[in-house]
């Protein structure tokens, strides 16, 4: 049986995939500080912690899953050391971890951050990375540590650069898509910025499961782009939360941040010609969230 040892398993989108390669049949091990809800084998406590890091791998690990990341784009310019530490050191080291304990494939969960502001262009896995601040920077190095593995030592790599994650279990998120939930919620109205034509593609969870699952049979490899192919305005996400939760959800634009990104447009035709294809379109995929936060009434 494949053993997978999964950092941040217990976090939204591990979670998720814990339980998909649990069902799957692999053996899954959980590293994190937090308890997994799935009954699997856990390693309690820090990664930077050398001694954790060894008991995750202490009774062999045939693959790694990193999610255990610092994960904020705006936090990481206000502690960007915090956030190498995380996403660059603690990278690193599982990495040479994997090396000495003949782990043959490592999946790492990127962003298409590392490719900066491109405009409305649309970003390919060609596209040169041009990060824009200390979290893009961050993946964009851990990619290259991780093609340094492959390269060297014949490790089967992944960076899946996912999109917005989106899905059930983000109640405890400030992202858009559970402020508009929690606005259907409790009858109230949202916040968005500029004039909500920034264009985002939003990727269902159990489509980022799907590439991690996917990667892990080997079919996506490299760079991959996991994210629906669908470009949506902000205007158009609100319009969509409306018509699966009934409620009006009044808007109130502000001002927009500065350095806010016009759009992320992606093309994922490579990852679908690696047997990739998203489930949800967007009606589908907020329904399964709004009954997520309808549950809590």
């Amino acid at each position: 049986m494949t053993r997978v040892l999964v950092t941040g398993g217990s976090g939204f989108i591990g979670s998720r995939v814990v339980d998909l390669l649990s069902a799957d049949g692999y053996e899954v091990v959980v590293a994190d500080m937090r308890t997994p809800d799935a009954d699997v084998a856990y390693v309690p406590g820090d990664l930077h912690d050398p001694e954790v890091r060894e008991k995750a791998f202490a009774n062999g690990v045939d693959a790694v899953v990193h999610l255990a990341a610092f994960t904020s784009v705006l936090r990481s310019v206000e502690r960007p050391v915090d956030c190498v530490r995380d996403n660059v050191e603690l990278t690193a080291a599982l990495l040479e971890l994997a090396r000495t304990h003949d782990v043959g494939t490592f999946v790492l969960a990127s962003t298409n951050a590392v490719v900066g502001d491109v405009g409305t262009t649309t970003i390919t896995e060609d596209t040169p990375a041009r990060p824009l601040s200390p979290y893009g920077a961050t993946k964009a190095a851990g990619e290259a540590f991780l093609a340094g593995y492959a390269g060297a030592f014949g490790m089967a790599t992944a960076a899946l650069r996912f999109t917005n994650v989106y899905g059930p279990g983000m109640g405890h998120k400030d992202s858009f898509v559970p402020r508009l939930m929690r606005a259907a919620l409790h009858d109230r109205g949202v916040e968005v910025y500029g004039d909500g034509e920034q264009r985002r593609d939003l990727v269902h969870l159990d489509d980022a499961a799907q590439g991690i699952r996917l990667a892990l049979h080997g079919k996506l490899a490299g760079t991959a782009i996991v994210g629906s192919g669908e470009s949506v305005t902000v205007n158009a996400l609100v319009a969509a939360a409306r018509r699966v939760t009934g409620a009006p959800i009044p808007v109130t634009h502000v001002a927009a941040k500065a350095g806010e990104m016009p759009a992320v447009v992606v093309d994922i035709a490579r990852s679908q010609s690696c047997g990739y294809e998203p489930s949800h379109d967007l009606d589908s995929g907020l329904a399964t969230v709004w009954a997520d936060f309808a549950a809590t009434r």
